[in-house]
């Protein structure tokens, strides 16, 4: 009986140190009371982020300051939705900087009914640098333009419209023009799969108009594009596959949808997702969002998880920051009364994550 209780003793004691030396993939490095959307990160560190519209937030977009409090991007005034006049910020969900020294946000408009648009700032110069609307058909009326990938070498942008779900589509906006081409709308690709989200063994649920309790099911949302500004990978959020197309293809206008859509390719298997990320070796990074946990796509298009945590409550973004930095952020989304039947169960704090990345990625990927 003594030996058999030095063995297990010394089994649990190798087991304890073996979990404490396994790397936990993530770092906690902000506790936030405003529940982020996604987040960008700059060439020079600085840390921005949408406020995510279910939350209703008094600000739509802010900045992580050092002292660890949130401050409104660009400015107060842009944040205004009660004054009238000017060029204001509604309802930011995605949100990029580029390499220039422009965040971009791109603004659904959905909380006031305005016109989306995707708007431009420069941290350089501090102004305005640009604001592109999106009007109808580009943006429908059931639009929810959600997420995009920047493509500075074609000097693109890349949106993500789950809209109604049988319309669901990919925007595909020039950056020079300020024009815009809805394409892929429709295709298998974009639309919705036949399946619920389930946390914690709940279900995600919304009221309809009629006051039903509904499980809904959302196109493409999550997108990102590889660091050579070749491929283009996107996926429904209810959807078990992610796909890629060459972005090459998704600027050539005289591709005819059927053509374009002969040109995507299933690239991976994937769980219920929202935002990702990829680096410099084309390892592409999700958020498991039934499971708690963060994964990873590796090149060899396998998926395997990074991390599980009750912290993990619904990674909605990613972006990769200076030195190789990868952060993410925590809103626990399925708590808003928006997806939890009309009931808010969320509460601060929500979390802005530094992830253990495989390997370096773009700032502001």
């Amino acid at each position: 009986m003594q030996r058999l209780r030095y063995v297990f003793s010394a089994l649990f004691i190798f087991a304890t140190a073996a979990f404490a030396d396994a790397p936990a993939h993530y770092d906690i490095i902000a506790r936030l009371n405003d529940a982020p959307g996604n987040v960008t990160v700059a060439e020079n560190g600085r840390i921005f982020m949408s406020l995510h519209q279910f939350y209703d937030p008094k600000y739509s977009v802010a900045e992580l300051l050092p002292n660890g409090t949130l401050a409104p991007f660009p400015n107060q005034a842009l944040n205004d939705r009660v004054s009238n006049g000017g060029l204001k910020l509604d309802s930011v969900l995605g949100i990029r900087a580029d390499g220039n020294g422009i965040v971009w946000m791109l603004d659904n408009g959905l909380r006031s009914g305005v016109m989306p648009k995707l708007v431009g700032w420069s941290i350089r110069s501090n102004s305005l640098y640009r604001a592109i609307f999106l009007p109808e058909p580009l943006a429908p009326k059931d639009a929810f333009v959600n997420d995009f990938a920047l493509d500075l070498r074609h000097n693109h942008a890349f949106i993500s419209d789950p809209a109604g779900g049988a319309d669901a589509a990919l925007i595909v906006v020039d950056l020079t023009t300020g024009k815009g081409r809805r394409v892929l709308q429709g295709h298998r690709y974009v639309l919705p799969e036949a399946i619920d989200l389930l946390i914690d063994g709940r279900p995600v649920q919304v009221k309809d108009p009629a006051g039903n309790l509904v499980r809904p099911r959302v196109g493409v949302n999550p997108i990102t594009e590889d660091a050579q500004n070749e491929w283009v990978y996107f996926g429904a959020m209810h959807g078990r596959s992610l796909y890629r197309v060459r972005a090459a293809d998704l600027v050539d206008a005289a591709l005819s949808e059927a053509a374009l859509g002969q040109r995507v390719e299933r690239y991976s298997d994937k769980p219920i997702s929202d935002g990702i990320s990829i680096d410099r070796d084309n390892n592409i990074y999700l958020g498991e969002l039934a499971e708690n946990a963060i994964g990873v796509i590796t090149p060899d298009r396998k998926y395997r998880r990074l991390a599980q945590s009750a912290d993990l409550s619904w990674v909605d973004s990613f972006s990769f920051g200076p030195r190789g930095a990868l952060y993410a952020v925590v809103n626990r989304l399925h708590g808003s009364a928006m997806l939890n039947g009309g009931e808010r169960s969320s509460r601060p704090p929500y979390f802005l994550l530094r992830v253990q990345s495989l390997a370096e990625g773009v700032p502001g990927r």
